[in-house]
């Protein structure tokens, strides 16, 4: 796995990039957002470390101009900004996950590994999407959980579909809005809210594992809790 750690911290730096490279990974470090673009833009990593608050560029604003331009590589955000409403601006400006410091290196690892595993956004896109027991089929526009077949209206499929793509990612209301209503504008009613009640209902409703879960003041989150259920 080559890695891209855009860090103004020495220290933080060069403790992530020894740790990877015992492990048998490349990495690159550059200190500052404005490089941080220009390396990422350049270069195929299979991963980026990202810092929050950065010279130049900050954190959000690396993360902006990269999907601007196209680049899908997985952004881990590595901040001491900790709060929901920092997450939650993380993730909203293209990140895909987001740890705090102080941290653990062997969870950064393994939040690097699952980032690397997931498809890039210019990929083949599957047809068949899956979590634990639930399945969807694109192409016959089906949704089973357990082989039970589930009527779902097309929003609802829509819905599920973004939550499936994302699975163990935090979706936020406004990534709700844009993405499955296109709205470009918080309509300020409850239609995420009621849509996901919904199709809670239909999805979870008999099960012993739930698979849609709230995280409050900050959005859902479609996880298996337990794949055996």
């Amino acid at each position: 796995m080559k890695t891209l750690i855009i860090e103004d911290d020495e220290e933080v730096a060069a403790f992530v990039a020894a740790g990877l490279r015992e492990r048998g990974h490349e990495a690159a470090i550059v200190a500052n957002g404005r490089d941080g673009v220009q390396r990422a833009s350049a270069e195929q990593f299979d991963a980026i470390i990202l810092d929050r608050m950065l010279p130049e560029f900050d954190g959000l604003t690396v993360v902006a101009l990269l999907r601007a331009e196209g680049v899908a590589t997985p952004v881990l955000f590595l901040t001491n900004l900790s709060g929901i409403d920092d997450r939650v601006d993380g993730l909203e400006a293209g990140g895909d996950d987001y740890l705090v410091k102080p941290f653990a290196f062997e969870e950064l690892m393994a939040r690097l590994i699952a980032l690397a595993r997931r498809p890039m956004l210019g990929g083949a896109s599957p047809t068949v999407l899956s979590a634990g027991d639930l399945e969807m089929d694109l192409v016959a526009r089906t949704v089973r959980r357990g082989g039970e077949e589930i009527d779902l209206q097309p929003r609802e499929f829509r819905l599920l579909e973004f939550l499936l793509r994302n699975e163990e990612r935090l979706v936020t209301r406004k990534m709700l809005l844009e993405h499955v209503w296109e709205f470009l504008f918080d309509p300020q009613t409850n239609i995420v809210e009621t849509h996901i009640s919904r199709l809670r209902t239909k999805i979870d409703r008999g099960r012993a594992a739930s698979l849609i879960h709230t995280i409050r003041g900050a959005g859902y989150l479609l996880r298996v809790l337990n794949p055996g259920l």
